[in-house]
């Protein structure tokens, strides 16, 4: 039955829905095409997500949402019998079920999401099939589940699948924007610190990742960093971080840079997202930071090891991704005696080309208004 039937079987011109994608950082980027292709088949529909709280910037102001539910699982795993996170919890849930949404779409598909979506009180709860979960247990707090296809296979593609399976229209060949809402204050602060660069262009690398079988090798983005400036000499590098190491590995990049190279300083989500939304070029490992800058439509090159960039890496004509090309690619291991085999199986030649290729096409380089 598609959702345009209610359970008593009104028409419901204008559902209530749930999305549940609470983490990580680049899944919930990922995500974020279902709420423009939900607003394209209901318009006037009422849309609600489930988030981790230290994810909230990425979908704070957007106006495709009506309701943000903050959820904060990494605290609450710690001290499972305080009495504050029990009633913290108390409190979201009744937050969520106030809100009486007609159905919960599980975008995580784990025992967690599927938890969160039974105590929405949504009537409907719609998730994978059980042998595509990423745990077996979501099958039980799940009332229909949607087969994923082979022509599902980017992770967007995933997530847009489950959601239109009840709406009785199918995504393929329509086109999904997405954003990253900064206000003004972000956008002026990102203005003010690229006005003090060059007028070339700003490339933005962000070296760091998750797994340390998905980062490349320091002498890598250091080579690859000098190329850059002595192709384009006008041009600046900015280089950003998230925590302590990836920091203190972003200043040794620098440093071998030289130039005009500099670490931009630790800042919020969305003052990363403005800052990338006026570069020329983001170059990254398989990340977070690299999808937000896709999200904000800046183009990006990545590089994919231990993950396939054909199912998680920015897609369209200002996106490249370079896969390792070892036979074992796309392993998905965290770790592997062959890792520095694998990180030099990505030369510094192929990424400047892909360098090259991008930032040609952009028009006028610097910063973007």
């Amino acid at each position: 039955m598609l959702l345009a039937l209610s359970m008593v079987g009104k028409i419901v011109k204008h559902p209530k829905v749930l999305i549940v994608k609470m983490s990580a950082l680049g899944d919930v980027v990922h995500a974020l095409a279902v709420l423009d292709y939900l607003h394209q088949v209901r318009p006037g529909i009422e849309i609600g997500w489930v988030v981790e709280e230290r994810f909230r910037e990425l979908l704070e102001g957007n106006p495709l949402l009506a309701h943000l539910h903050l959820i904060r699982t990494r605290e609450w795993k710690k001290r499972p019998l305080a009495l504050k996170n029990w009633r913290e919890a108390s409190r979201l849930r009744e937050e969520i079920m106030a809100c009486e949404y007609d159905i919960a779409f599980d975008l995580q598909t784990n025992t967690k999401s599927g938890i969160v979506a039974w105590l929405s009180g949504a009537p409907r709860r719609v998730g994978v099939a059980p042998d595509q979960a990423r745990e077996p247990l979501n099958r039980y707090f799940m009332t229909s589940s949607v087969a994923i296809r082979r022509q599902d296979y980017h992770v967007t593609d995933r997530c847009l699948r489950i959601v239109s399976s009840a709406f009785g229209r199918d995504y393929s060949g329509m086109q999904f924007s997405t954003d990253i809402h900064t206000g003004v204050e972000e956008e002026r602060e990102a203005e003010a610190y690229l006005a003090t660069l060059g007028d070339g262009f700003v490339v933005l690398i962000h070296p760091g990742t998750t797994w340390g079988t998905k980062m490349w090798h320091e002498s890598g983005w250091i080579e690859l960093g000098q190329k850059v400036l002595g192709e384009f000499s006008d041009s600046s590098i900015l280089l950003s971080s998230a925590g302590e190491a990836e920091r203190a590995m972003a200043e040794r990049v620098a440093a071998g840079i030289g130039g005009q190279t500099r670490v931009l300083p630790a800042m919020s989500l969305k003052r990363l997202a403005a800052i990338m939304r006026k570069v020329d070029l983001v170059v990254g490992c398989d990340s977070g930071p690299v999808h937000m800058a896709a999200a904000v439509g800046t183009p990006t090159l990545s590089l994919y090891r231990a993950t396939d960039g054909r199912r998680t890496g920015p897609r369209g004509e200002s996106h490249l991704t370079v896969q390792s090309p070892l036979k074992c690619t796309d392993c998905l291991n965290k770790q592997c005696d062959s890792d520095q085999d694998c990180r030099s199986s990505i030369s510094v030649d192929t990424m400047i080309a892909g360098v090259r290729k991008l930032l040609l096409r952009t028009a006028s380089p610097g910063p973007q208004a």
